[in-house]
């Protein structure tokens, strides 16, 4: 199954890197384009130096030497993020510093104590989503008026149900990043389906927000490289599934009472 998906993903694994560039690139002109957005549509602003920083970002892909500075370029944004929403809030998105440690490390042909830039927006990219899963089964009513508008999602199923489903697939496909090379692959490939499908259910800027994480998932499933502890070890699977589910619940809902005063049971 491994040759078999190098042999259909060779020409885009020669071009990883490509494919990174060219999605930030596309990302922040669109982003520029719109207008008032941040980092993503949900996060506004009024800056007119943030619209200079998105266009900075998208011209460092033109060159390998100054992609570091387009790196840079993404931290300040997240840092601004950060000062306007809150930390809490970006807890969604450390997929951008991801990005950001990518460019910078390939672009100084660098690596980050012996992990590969594509290994570090790996793992990023699976964090975010693991999260992003828990905040389906904290607040799944944020969601009921989007089944509402598109009530062929729930494919006949009562909405409670729906999104516990949905959070518990969510999490383990994003779990199964963190896995050996076919495994997360396929993951991948699921994931990359998901994010695909969404666009024609919800349009164009669905796809410009999702433009760097569906980048992401192609590469992934492009890599055949990288070690994993659950190569020698895959027994530790479940083990390492169940501390992150019980770690990701457990940090999600006690920094949420602790920032808002929410009660965690």
């Amino acid at each position: 199954m491994a040759r078999a998906m190098d042999r259909v993903t060779c020409f885009l694994r020669d071009n990883d890197e490509l494919i990174m560039r060219a999605g930030c690139a596309f990302f922040f002109v669109a982003i520029w384009s719109i207008g008032g957005i941040l980092l993503t549509p949900e996060l506004k602003t009024n800056s007119t130096v943030v619209a200079a920083i998105q266009l900075g970002i998208a011209a460092g892909m033109l060159s390998r030497r100054t992609m570091p500075l387009s790196g840079l370029g993404i931290v300040a944004l997240f840092a601004i993020a950060v000062w306007q929403y809150g930390t809490f809030h970006l807890a969604d998105y450390p997929i951008f510093l991801g990005v950001a440690a990518y460019l910078a490390l390939v672009g100084l042909e660098k690596d980050l104590l012996g992990a590969r830039p594509v290994d570090v927006v790996r793992w990023t990219t699976g964090v975010t989503l693991m999260w992003a899963s828990i905040e389906k089964w904290a607040y799944p009513e944020w969601s009921y008026q989007l089944l509402i508008q598109h009530p062929n999602m729930l494919l006949g199923l009562e909405p409670e149900f729906y999104m516990r489903a949905a959070g518990a697939i969510e999490f383990a496909l994003a779990f199964a990043l963190m896995c050996t090379p076919l495994v997360r692959r396929f993951s991948a490939v699921m994931l990359l389906a998901m994010f695909v499908g969404a666009i024609f259910e919800f349009g164009k800027i669905d796809m410009i927000g999702h433009t760097l994480i569906m980048c992401v998932l192609l590469v992934i499933i492009t890599d055949n490289d990288g070690k994993s502890v659950l190569v020698r070890y895959p027994w530790l699977t479940p083990l390492g599934y169940t501390a992150a589910l019980s770690g990701f619940i457990t940090i999600y809902y006690a920094a949420h009472a602790m920032l808002y005063g929410t009660s965690i049971t």
